[in-house]
């Protein structure tokens, strides 16, 4: 069967999803896909090209469309909470992706589009960017905090003399206390700030 770059790149998410990022070597992802290391340079270049485009597979599930229709702020929730169910799905990728510089023509599409939305909405080129960057930050964090597994926080090692944690670690609040409403709640902090610094540069304009 004839290999693709792309099969190459969905077989190295793969690896990262069982294996974590430390487990991605070129014999190791050759040796999944049943193929000698050398043939996979007929399809990707190297390892940094191979994780952009590990990149742009995952950015694929990055919805961006509300920046067509609706407000800055209610397209940049939306997109919030795509790119978390994109990277919650690939948690093992974040410190990787994180930490290469980002060469991948549908990323920076992406980010295009977001940047344009924030600049026409008023926000400065500059600012615009930190908009972007502190949501994804929240983004990030919290993919990785949705799937910390239930014991990384837990009443159960918490002592006797810490009563107001132990209480506040209790199951019965899970609901309000889990992974997800964090980030719920962190995201209308988040915009509420965003909201009030728009309306405060709108009235001294």
């Amino acid at each position: 069967m004839n290999l693709t770059s792309r099969q190459i790149a969905q077989a190295a998410l793969d690896l990262i999803d069982t294996f974590g990022s430390e487990a991605l070597t070129m014999k190791q992802l050759a040796t999944q896909l049943n193929r000698r290391p050398s043939s996979l340079y007929n399809h990707i270049a190297g390892k940094d090209d191979l994780i952009e485009r590990m990149r742009a597979l995952i950015v694929e599930d990055i919805d961006t469309s509300s920046f067509a229709t609706e407000p800055w702020d209610d397209a940049l929730v939306a997109w919030a909470r795509s790119y978390l169910a994109a990277f919650a799905a690939r948690p093992n990728t974040i410190r990787l992706l994180a930490t290469t510089p980002i060469t991948d023509l549908s990323t920076l599409r992406m980010y295009d589009v977001v940047i344009s939305a924030l600049i026409e909405s008023g926000w400065a080129d500059g600012e615009a960017v930190a908009v972007m960057r502190t949501v994804e930050a929240l983004v990030l964090g919290s993919a990785l905090d949705i799937i910390a597994p239930d014991s990384f926080l837990s009443a159960d090692v918490v002592p006797p003399d810490l009563a107001t944690l132990h209480r506040a670690l209790d199951p019965a609040h899970a609901q309000t206390s889990s992974a997800e409403a964090a980030f719920e709640l962190g995201l209308r902090a988040l915009f509420d700030g965003l909201r009030a610094n728009r309306a405060a540069h709108a009235e001294i304009s």
